[in-house]
């Protein structure tokens, strides 16, 4: 027994030992791998932070090493912060005996925030570098990031200890004479920092935060060139009397110098194409003056939301006019239109949560060679929704659909049906709906039958609503191949060759891109170009 017990304890003592062996941490010898040599931070604006980029660092060697220092080059003066395998650090700066196992490695999160003045005015590249060690065991990781300068349109904000509150403008009346009020500021003609905040040049870009406001009276003008990033929640509103010029150019190279990009403020490729990034164009103007040419829409919550606060009577004229222009991954809506009065030609809408269009609660809607798809992934959303109601938890609301017109037009995606008709009268009062497809392409499959009694959807008996028009029952017949419907290219792969309404072409002989469309006609905006 008494020997058991001796070796008993030798073992013990053995094994505590060669546990304490297992976590001597050794100096670092200069031997650390890298996953990169430059960490990339894509282009921030001024002040504003950046995404999180990773950084992983190993030790291959057979020993457990510990790091005397990481820190950054510029130490508590750099604009940049990490975190160094879940550690903090002194200010998110600098690291001191850092430890690493055998065949093991970690992580370290790099952001930055920084502001124009700190970059290389050459270039506007603010740099700097993770170091590691020092003396014959130095190495290092360079940092590299593009801060691009920005005119910054926001609402005022007071309060203490982050009980804010921020300023609010009132957009008007609705139809039960509430008022309407967000988070946001009206525009200003001699803002200290911006200047003139009623024309949006090339110069630099702009970036909003909240809803910025152009109230009654007013004319916002949207010059070539422009770009204009919206932050989360964020967007443009438009006075009932007020004005909205987008004044966008055909562009020669693909940097397109003259079309006007509204889009999110993450200049991050991996954003590029990710809907409901920021809110929408609200358009409550019912001036005739609207336009809107050469704009590139993208990944909003609803592109263009063209509503009307109260009733109006005169719709003897558009009060927003759309041309060659594009709305792209629209969480909700595309255009979305109430009681509006629209016209539009060569626009192309691609990818909505609900519709790429939609006409809703009655109006007055003019479309020519125009593109409307969505794929969409789910079997919910549809291209393009027309109605003349509008309902609330307890009322459905009917007011007249004028007109709805689509002329040389392309409504397609990947659903079986692309287009809905929502035709709603009251017990009292018959509303109109007035609606006509001429020489359009439209996907629309009758899958069991369930609209061959539906009188809004005889588009071979009924020659008053729809006029020689090519329905697509399958993604084989009458299908338009789009180049790539997933990165918004809407152009014809092939010539359609259908049948079109040369009348209509004669009043916009131009497509989307400038080419003639007279001599050899395709539907939608784009020309087929062999």
């Amino acid at each position: 027994m008494r020997n058991f017990l001796i070796l008993f304890f030798v073992s013990l003592a053995i094994t505590f030992s060669s546990c304490r062996q297992d976590f001597v941490f050794e100096p670092s010898t200069g031997d650390l791998f890298f996953s990169k040599d430059t960490v990339y931070l894509d282009t921030v604006f001024t002040n504003i932070g950046s995404s999180t980029y990773t950084l992983k660092v190993y030790n291959r060697s057979n020993k457990d090493i510990k790091i005397p220092t990481i820190q950054l080059g510029k130490g508590q003066n750099s604009k940049y912060r990490m975190t160094v395998d879940g550690m903090t650090g002194e200010n998110n700066r600098i690291f001191h005996d850092v430890e690493l196992l055998a065949k093991d490695s970690m992580y370290i999160f790099i952001e930055v925030t920084s502001d124009v003045a700190d970059a290389n005015p050459t270039d506007f590249l603010y740099t700097d570098q993770i170091q590691f060690d020092s003396g014959d065991n130095f190495q290092k990781v360079e940092l590299v990031t593009l801060i691009q300068d920005a005119y910054f349109i926001f609402p005022q904000r007071s309060g203490v200890n982050e009980d804010f509150i921020y300023e609010t403008v009132n957009f008007g009346v609705n139809d039960d004479a509430e008022n309407v009020i967000a988070i946001g500021s009206n525009l200003d003609h001699s803002d200290p920092i911006n200047g003139d905040e009623y024309t949006w040049g090339n110069t630099k870009p702009y970036v909003v935060y909240g809803y910025a406001f152009v109230p009654d009276g007013e004319i916002l003008t949207v010059n070539p060139g422009a770009r204009v990033h919206f932050h989360a929640n964020s967007g443009l509103v438009i006075g009932k009397n007020a004005v909205l010029k987008i004044n966008g150019g055909l562009s020669t190279t693909e940097a397109l110098e003259n079309e006007v990009i509204f889009e999110g403020d993450r200049l991050e490729p991996e954003f590029s194409n990710v809907p409901g990034q920021w809110g929408a164009i609200i358009n409550y103007s019912t001036s005739t003056n609207n336009s809107i040419n050469h704009l590139t829409l993208k990944n909003a919550t609803i592109g263009i939301l063209s509503n009307n606060l109260a009733t109006i009577t005169d719709t003897a004229s558009p009060y927003l006019k759309i041309q060659n222009s594009q709305i792209y991954d629209c969480s909700n809506f595309g255009l979305l239109a109430r009681k509006s009065n629209i016209e539009c030609a060569n626009l192309v809408i691609n990818n909505a949560g609900q519709a790429t269009l939609a006409c809703t609660y009655g109006g007055t809607y003019n479309f020519t060679h125009c593109t409307f798809n969505n794929n969409w992934s789910s079997s919910n959303q549809v291209a393009v929704l027309v109605n003349n109601n509008l309902e609330t938890d307890d009322t459905i609301y009917v007011k007249d659909l004028v007109a709805a017109n689509f002329n040389n037009c392309i409504i397609y995606g990947g659903n079986q049906v692309e287009m809905i008709l929502d035709n709603v009268q009251s017990d009292t009062v018959t509303s109109l709906f007035n609606y006509k497809f001429n020489h359009c392409l439209i996907r629309f499959n009758n899958i069991s039958n369930q609209f061959t009694s539906n009188p809004l959807y005889q588009f071979t008996t009924d020659s008053i609503h729809y006029v020689n028009c090519s329905i697509a029952t399958n993604s084989s017949t009458f299908n338009p191949k789009f180049e790539d419907e997933s990165l918004n290219q809407l152009w014809l792969s092939e010539d359609l060759n259908l049948p079109n309404d040369i009348s209509f072409t004669t009043l916009y002989p131009f497509d989307i891109n400038s080419n003639d469309r007279t001599t050899s006609t395709d539907l939608g905006a784009y020309q087929f170009i062999p």
